[in-house]
């Protein structure tokens, strides 16, 4: 405990009664930290500050020694009544600037001795580590390309560190058990000491687990953890794009303490179609058509995705580079809808020709000699 914890109201800061249950303190707690946590609010240094401030507070608050011993500093102190005037009721007009180093000193001792008196007469006493949320995990995924249009729901194989199966997350050998931490007393934190103020750091007697192992289990070799494989169903929603990033909240690596699981992360990949491209809901793909076709008319047959098909019309005169839409083949959206496929036209040249098929366009030729599709083009142009 340091002096600026008697500047703060820990029950204010999670919105419980200093009268409130353990229940609901934690209940409270697990609320905000779900709304404030950093990776729903990317960012957003407000709400992470926030985050801190109920952490702190769910931190003392949550255990009883803790608790007790802060309820009574803040009673000892004026019931904590301290603003940033100096210590007295609110802070403000009519209170009293004063050094409180100077009040308990004089005596070989200062305000912090003080404190570390009143918050650390239950260190003796073995104190109960907080739970801790899992890790977030990160897996890779590669869908087809329909597969990407309406969604599908995967298989994924996970290797995730969880609580080991053989001791029971105890890491003690079979018919032995962990001891409390003489260091740290079962909290898995030490306190250090810096110019007045106590910081929290993890316990590097037993690296913070709050436990010492005399004899280790030998699938986890003491540290209760141990790799664990799983199969996890994630749905991926219809219409990912390539390079997503999909969170699927509560599947990473399980908590400890009853702590919460992490997050899992899939990071899509889709395959590249040979025929269509997609452009944002739309699905676009270009069709040769002949020269008879785009001048007479023709009616053709046009893939679609999904192994589908239909009838495209193409009217008499069409020209090269002409759009057609198709309604209702594209992408999936979120609300059922679909995007569009968009065919464009293009007129095939043909490469060869056989003798019968020159005379026929060279007669061709001489019938539209009048029509010259570049008689304007020099005039046009200035010339």
């Amino acid at each position: 405990m340091n002096k600026d914890w008697l500047e703060k109201d820990f029950y204010a800061s999670l919105g419980v009664s200093k009268t409130a249950a353990a229940d609901e303190i934690k209940k409270k707690y697990r609320k905000l930290a779900r709304e404030l946590h950093p990776d729903k609010n990317p960012g957003d240094a407000k709400a992470e500050e926030r985050f801190k401030e109920v952490s702190e507070a769910y931190d003392v608050l949550s255990d009883a020694d803790k608790r007790k011993e802060y309820d009574e500093a803040r009673a000892l102190f004026a019931g904590g009544g301290y603003g940033p005037g100096g210590y007295g009721p609110g802070g403000g007009a009519g209170s009293y600037n004063v050094n409180m180093d100077d009040v308990f000193g004089g005596q070989g001792g200062d305000f912090s001795d003080l404190l570390g008196g009143i918050f650390n007469r239950g260190r003796g006493r073995g104190r109960t580590a907080q739970p801790r949320r899992g890790a977030d995990l990160e897996s890779e995924l590669t869908l087809g390309f329909d597969e990407a249009l309406d969604g599908v729901t995967v298989p994924l194989r996970l290797s995730s560190d969880a609580g080991c199966g053989t001791c029971h997350g105890t890491g003690a050998r079979a018919g032995t058990m962990p001891r409390t931490c003489p260091t740290c007393q079962g909290s898995g934190q030490v306190a250090r000491n810096a110019g007045g103020f106590a910081f929290a750091e993890p316990c590097t007697a037993c690296r913070g687990r709050g436990l010492i192992v005399d004899d280790p289990c030998t699938t986890c070799h003491g540290s209760g953890r141990a790799s664990q494989a799983r199969t996890v169903q994630v749905r991926i929603p219809a219409g990912v794009k390539d390079g997503a990033r999909i969170r699927i909240a509560g599947k990473g690596s399980p908590g400890d303490r009853g702590g919460p699981a992490g997050d899992l992360f899939v990071v899509v990949h889709v395959t590249p179609h040979a025929l269509f491209v997609r452009k944002g809901d739309n699905v676009t793909l270009t069709v040769p058509i002949t020269f008879s076709e785009a001048a007479l008319g023709a009616k053709i047959t046009v893939p679609t995705p999904r192994d589908g098909n239909v009838t495209l019309r193409i009217p008499a005169g069409t020209t090269t580079g002409r759009t057609f839409r198709v309604k209702g083949k594209g992408v999936r959206r979120k609300d059922g809808s679909q995007g569009d496929v968009l065919v464009t036209v293009e007129v095939a040249v043909p490469q060869k020709l056989s003798d019968e098929a020159r005379t026929a366009l060279e007669a061709y030729a001489d019938l539209t000699a009048e029509h010259d599709p570049r008689r304007d083009l020099m005039s046009l142009a200035g010339q």
